[in-house]
């Protein structure tokens, strides 16, 4: 059964490519033809690539591997955000920071460097990894979208600083989340990675072919398909060809991960945000993980 009618990629305008004048001569195999100096690109060969594609990433998400997406054009910044968070996976929407990849271990310093921001928002002792860090930091905002002090908890350790320097860390903290809050879950290095737009995110391209990880992209008429492992040729530019493609890539994702048993697939879970007035700093909320720290051999 196929995953894709060909009606529903024409009404999204996934046949339009580029202009005659800007293609890259290897795309010629997936062209149908030319109509007002405007490349028709061959939407059999965009089913294929989405099949191949849907494959491969069922069979990449059924080992419980992480599959990152990545879109930060205008266009496809909230599809990407969306379907990747559909399907459990990590993404980067805004800008790709060069070596992601190929220096992971740095990237990992400043998601400690993250947390230890957004640690200063909570209350005295309380412990985050019980709590979902990004959904009380939403908590923390005004109405314009900026961190708000007088939101934080009397007792949090940022009342403890200067107004400057309150704002100066707010700064370090608004940069991080714009950048890396995608990619905060992800402890490892991915096994696929879903670009669109490949010409625009070459620099994606080159890492993820250093590091050895499979490239699923979707591509349109400028540029090489070579580049990539599994391209899918089709319209990068419209909004709505996006959110098709990327919407049956996920559910590709989806449909591996069913395929996983439920003990690997299922982990432990944040307990969700209360409200900083709830929170209370009784010692006996810490008495039970004393109780059950191990014995000192004798």
């Amino acid at each position: 059964m196929a995953i894709v009618q060909v009606k529903d990629l024409i009404e999204a305008g996934v046949h339009f490519g580029h202009r005659a004048s800007r293609w890259d001569p290897k795309m010629r195999p997936y062209i149908y033809g030319k109509r007002n100096l405007i490349h028709i690109v061959d939407l059999r060969e965009t089913v294929r690539g989405l099949l191949r594609a849907h494959r491969f990433l069922a069979k990449v998400a059924s080992g419980n591997s992480l599959v990152l997406f990545v879109g930060t054009k205008r266009q496809a910044k909230e599809a990407v955000e969306r379907e990747a968070n559909r399907c459990g996976m990590p993404f980067v929407n805004e800008r790709w920071l060069g070596g992601t990849l190929t220096n992971y271990r740095t990237i990992r310093d400043r998601l400690k460097r993250l947390q230890e921001l957004e640690t200063m928002w909570l209350p005295q002792n309380e412990n985050p990894a019980k709590i979902d860090l990004p959904g009380y930091m939403r908590g923390m905002l005004n109405e314009s979208g900026k961190l708000d002090l007088s939101k934080a908890p009397e007792s949090a350790p940022i009342r403890g600083y200067s107004k400057k320097m309150v704002a100066t860390l707010s700064r370090e903290l608004s940069k991080i989340q714009r950048n890396l809050s995608g990619i905060r879950d992800m402890t490892r290095l991915p096994d696929a990675i879903v670009v669109v737009d490949p010409k625009r995110e070459h620099i994606v391209v080159k890492e993820a072919k250093r590091m050895g990880v499979a490239t699923v992209a979707l591509i349109d008429t400028d540029s090489d398909p070579d580049e990539v492992d599994l391209p899918i040729p089709g319209n990068d530019d419209s909004i709505r060809s996006i959110e098709l493609v990327l919407g049956k890539l996920a559910d590709a994702v989806l449909e591996g991960k069913a395929a996983v048993p439920a003990e690997q697939a299922t982990g432990p879970r944040p307990r969700p945000y209360q409200p900083p007035s709830n929170v209370t700093n009784s010692p006996a909320s810490t008495t039970p993980s004393a109780k059950t720290a191990p014995a000192a051999v004798e």
